[in-house]
């Protein structure tokens, strides 16, 4: 593989771009203009120039404003001059939206700029086409209703209701969670009937809370309970934020969040404050047991942390969770490794055992020795058996509550007779509290862990494209422990002249903010690479996406390049991301030598890379999640990566998927993974030009 990489043109003055600058403004979809200190059109282009109605040849030599008002539009040029004000007297970043007449809204950005050469004070306008409501609406399955489904995809996994009202607070659209808690039909709810169903305790102050909201137009946050189908009544907490419309909202969107169990657990603090306040010790205790089960993610891992409790609390020499099924009516008990078996770990909600007993009764059952035991069974044969096959001597059983249903028994044995005194009943009455608060939280992790998975996935394309004389792989492993979403991401597409461009990216952090910046790219940057052949011109045009839509605090990196499959070329930029890994057979792998440029939207010369692929030799790209943890660097990481590569059998060289897996298996093996592992991988196989017999 040869490698050449270009050369950036000198710096030129501000009257003579680059060429691919000026075909970049001339074709960019983005409205781009340079005004200059006497507020007239310096620079313009021609997406700016039609927004406003005219062509680049009539903005030159004239300001906004004068265009503005010609066409009647007085406000918009009143307007115009406050911002551009504002730009030059603070010299600060000022953001507005116009609406042309043609009915297209546009996201305007003014910003000052300094000229290299003269050092001259100027403001640079850029506008960005937005989307109406009507417009989004009337386009089925489009990306703002992709977006609109994935963000409430993101809410169920939540656990969240997502709902909206009109610009002046009434619900205006069915909303069937609302209706399966509370039993309103939408005649009732709709308007302000919705607060028919909140406690009389909680209404007057939700109602003004509500009200102030709306005439103030400032965001709603308010808890309250709310009557069930059930006739009871759950804790929820309501927020709302208003979407506006220029200075008037156009709606509310709002979430509703059940906080039962978390008001219960509040209420279950305060009367352990007030029972334990005298137990110094056993205060200790339960703190630590608070402490360890916050940071229990799975059942098991609540089982053997109230194993350590029960044994430093109270002695118990064996402890186990019972958990009902109540679809089956049956038991199902969890213990630590080391714990002894108990005679059978599924059994039916009615089977003679101590656990079945305290959460039919939903009271705590005690026994001190085993004749307790058989009277509190009514002499069931199955108590011999128990104390024939297990040490278990005393035994102290609490039901687990979840907004008012049982879940389950915190079960404690003892290896001798045990009184268990009143103190130490309140204890444990208070760590089942606690357990159950755990148990629940654990079994929603693992449903949501699940779901949060499939979304990430959902996010990544489903396939790679089929592209003759190229071969191509990717690989996502998911490293959360926490139910969010990740940023990492890759792409690969066919370009219209032949060529296969792929990429790999990197948006920094976690959740909602990391997954909806990583769409916009990925479609950003498939957008732009149909119109721009060059994988630097690009990334200079994710940067100024970048500048307009995105936080600076949104670090994102990326690799991009195209292939032409025929002779092998392939062209590359790297926004801040890591070297591309090439595995070339029996010249052994290397990262490509090529300087790295800074993230997307920091400012910089794109540099454009050129490399030739000979056949049989593979490119891969990598996140940082492959090279990098808690126990290894980046630099050792890469080392470490090209030694792994070089050892790699002929099986995986030729294959590039194999090669993929052998790669990750290889550099995770013995480390534990805390973060996304992402990789794309393309191939120019090897042609088998031998004749035909």
């Amino acid at each position: 593989m040869s490698a050449e990489t270009s050369i950036p043109p000198p710096r030129t003055t501000r009257t003579e771009l680059p060429d691919a600058v000026k075909t970049l403004l001339t074709d960019s979809p983005v409205g781009f203009a340079l005004l200059g200190p006497d507020g007239v059109f310096d620079t313009v282009n021609r997406c700016l120039a039609a927004a406003l109605g005219r062509t680049p040849a009539e903005c030159l030599g004239r300001t906004p404003g004068d265009l503005l008002r010609e066409s009647g539009e007085h406000e918009a040029a009143a307007e115009h001059h406050t911002r551009l004000d504002g730009v030059r007297e603070e010299g600060r970043v000022v953001r507005g939206r116009y609406r042309a007449p043609t009915g297209r809204m546009w996201e305007l950005t003014w910003f000052p700029v300094t000229a290299p050469d003269t050092g001259e004070s100027r403001v640079a306008l850029i506008a960005v086409p937005g989307v109406d409501q009507d417009e989004d609406a009337g386009h089925d399955g489009g990306p703002a209703q992709r977006h609109e489904q994935r963000l409430r995809a993101l809410l169920q996994a939540g656990n969240q209701i997502f709902w909206t009202a009109g610009p002046g607070g009434d619900i205006q659209e069915d909303c069937p969670q609302w209706r399966s808690i509370t039993g309103q039909e939408p005649e009732r709810y709709l308007g302000r009937g919705w607060l028919e169903a909140l406690h009389p305790d909680d209404r007057p102050r939700v109602e003004r809370a509500w009200d102030d909201a709306v005439l103030d137009v400032t965001p709603f946050d308010a808890m309250f309970r709310v009557r069930t189908v059930s006739g009871g009544y759950g804790h929820y907490r309501a927020r709302a934020h208003p979407i506006m419309d220029g200075p008037r909202p156009a709606e509310w969107v709002g979430t509703l969040a059940d906080i039962t169990n978390e008001r219960e657990a509040d209420e279950l603090r305060r009367r352990l404050n007030q029972q334990l306040s005298e137990a110094a010790m056993r205060t200790a205790r339960l703190q630590k047991a608070t402490s360890d089960l916050a940071e229990a993610l799975t059942a098991d891992e609540v089982v053997n942390a109230m194993s350590e409790i029960g044994r430093s609390g109270v002695g118990a020499d064996h402890t186990c969770v019972v958990l009902l099924d109540r679809d089956r009516l049956r038991l199902h008990t969890i213990a630590t490794e080391r714990a002894h078996r108990l005679p059978r770990s599924v059994f039916p909600l009615d089977h003679p055992d101590i656990a079945a007993r305290a959460i039919a009764d939903r009271v705590p059952r005690l026994a001190a020795d085993p004749a307790r035991l058989s009277e509190l069974l009514d002499d069931a044969p199955e108590v011999a058996e128990l104390v024939r096959s297990t040490p278990e001597r005393a035994w102290v059983a609490l039901p687990m509550m979840a907004a008012g249903r049982p879940i389950g028994a915190l079960r404690f044995a003892f290896s001798t007779p045990r009184e268990i005194t009143e103190e130490e009943r309140v204890f444990l009455e208070a760590l089942a509290g606690q357990c159950a608060l755990a148990i629940g939280r654990a079994t929603l992790y693992e449903q949501e862990h699940s779901t949060a998975e499939e979304l990430q996935r959902s996010l990544l394309p489903e396939e790679l494209p089929e592209v003759r004389g190229v071969r191509l792989a990717a690989y996502y492993r998911s490293g959360s422990q926490n139910v969010q979403v990740g940023g990492d991401w890759y792409d690969a597409f066919p370009l219209p002249d032949g060529r296969v461009a792929g990429v790999l990216g990197d948006v920094m952090g976690k959740g909602i903010p990391a997954a909806a910046g990583m769409s916009r790219i990925r479609n950003a940057l498939r957008a732009l690479a149909f119109s721009m052949p060059e994988p630097a011109d690009v990334l200079a045009g994710l940067d100024r996406m970048f500048a307009a839509t995105e936080g600076m605090d949104q670090v994102t990196t990326l690799v991009y390049f195209v292939l032409d499959p025929v002779t092998g070329q392939l062209d590359l930029s790297n926004a801040g991301h890591l070297p591309p890994l090439v595995v070339a057979g029996n010249a052994g792998p290397f990262l490509l030598d090529t300087e790295p440029d800074t993230p997307l939207g920091v400012s910089s010369e794109r540099g454009h890379h050129k490399f030739f692929v000979q056949p049989g030799n593979t490119v891969a790209l990598y996140s940082d999640g492959l090279v990098e943890n808690r126990k290894r660097s980046v630099d050792s990481g890469l080392g470490e990566l090209v030694d792994v590569a070089s050892s790699a059998p002929p099986e995986a060289v030729g294959d590039p998927q194999q090669m993929l897996e052998y790669l990750v298996e290889s550099m995770l093996d013995g480390y534990e993974q805390d973060d996304d592992v992402t990789l794309l991988a393309v191939q120019l196989p090897v042609i088998d030009s031998a004749p035909e017999q």
